[in-house]
């Protein structure tokens, strides 16, 4: 089946819009109506007129956009595209852990369940991070969730010291070291840039580090350039539309030795035109969360999106 054609015709017949994350396969960006960073995505969500949300990123995106725009049907073409950020938060636990530190503000990063954000005071993505937190009173003592060492940068950036969950990504803990620096000495006139979720030491070797959103802007205002990314591949496809005549270098992982495809989000990659022709087709999966979960998560991502006015547009 030719799926193009068909995901166009459902869209029109369901009044559906398909929104896609920058790490999503190429062909799911090319026919996306809207491809994003976490920020950018929630706000078409939260937007949207559409009666379908056909979300082509990981199950915490589509939950998000649930909450955020209730009275839509929510479909994700896989219910198993998870998150290992998420998987590292679990609720109760998570829930222990606020208990024991009352005095805290609980600041979590988006990469995390519906549960999680409704335990939380102010939800952050990696590109209003750093805003919200420096907004917030210098003296506030602050719980960062999940993502340890996107903390750990904010932390650094702010002043403050956060107390950090013990949360990782397990695309970017597991950039090579020894790689990253064998592609440095052979291309010396590249730019490291790295996304915020990477462990320092990888950090310390980048020329700029941003969201997946400040990332690209990055590479389209250096046309010509040359460019070693750590950060999920899939960011590649909008890099080289927007940068001309650049090039980009794939950091290999380590997986029993040096890996590119290790660095392929496995989540991410679960999505396909087939699965997002057949949950139009079938109106299923559908997110589903109750009115409860939905009242108490929506604060937090409120809060987020009236402290982020002005943040990534132009």
């Amino acid at each position: 089946m030719d799926y193009e054609p068909e995901i166009a015709r459902l869209k029109a017949e369901k009044n559906a819009i398909l929104l896609a994350h920058y790490y999503q396969d190429d062909d799911i960006q090319d026919i996306a109506d809207f491809v994003g960073d976490s920020l950018e995505l929630a706000r078409k969500a939260a937007g949207t007129t559409a009666d379908v949300i056909v979300f082509s990123g990981v199950r915490f995106m589509a939950e998000g956009a649930k909450i955020l725009n209730p009275g839509k049907q929510v479909l994700i073409p896989d219910m198993n595209a998870g998150c290992s950020l998420e998987d590292s938060c679990p609720p109760a636990a998570f829930a222990a852990f606020c208990k024991a530190h009352p005095d805290h503000m609980v600041v979590t990063y988006i990469n995390c369940s519906a549960e999680v954000k409704a335990l939380s005071d102010i939800i952050v993505t990696s590109s209003n991070a750093e805003a919200i937190i420096n907004s917030l009173p210098h003296d506030q003592k602050i719980i960062f969730a999940p993502d340890k060492y996107l903390g750990d940068y904010l932390n650094k950036k702010t002043g403050r010291n956060m107390l950090l969950w013990n949360g990782t990504c397990m695309v970017h803990e597991r950039f090579s070291e020894e790689e990253l620096v064998r592609l440095t000495v052979r291309h010396p006139a590249a730019h490291v840039i790295a996304h915020p979720e990477c462990p320092a030491h990888l950090l310390a070797h980048a020329k700029f580090i941003g969201s997946t959103a400040k990332l690209i802007q990055y590479t389209a205002e250096h046309p010509g350039g040359a460019f070693i990314v750590l950060t999920e591949p899939g960011i590649l496809y909008e890099m080289k539309k927007r940068s001309a005549g650049s090039t980009f270098y794939e950091v290999p992982g380590i997986s029993g030795g040096a890996c590119i495809s290790c660095n392929n989000c496995p989540y991410m990659k679960m999505n396909n035109l087939e699965k997002i022709y057949l949950c139009l087709k079938n109106g299923t999966p559908s997110i589903e969360l109750s009115d409860d979960l939905i009242r108490r998560a929506r604060k937090p991502l409120d809060r987020m999106l009236e402290l982020s006015v002005g943040i990534g547009k132009k």
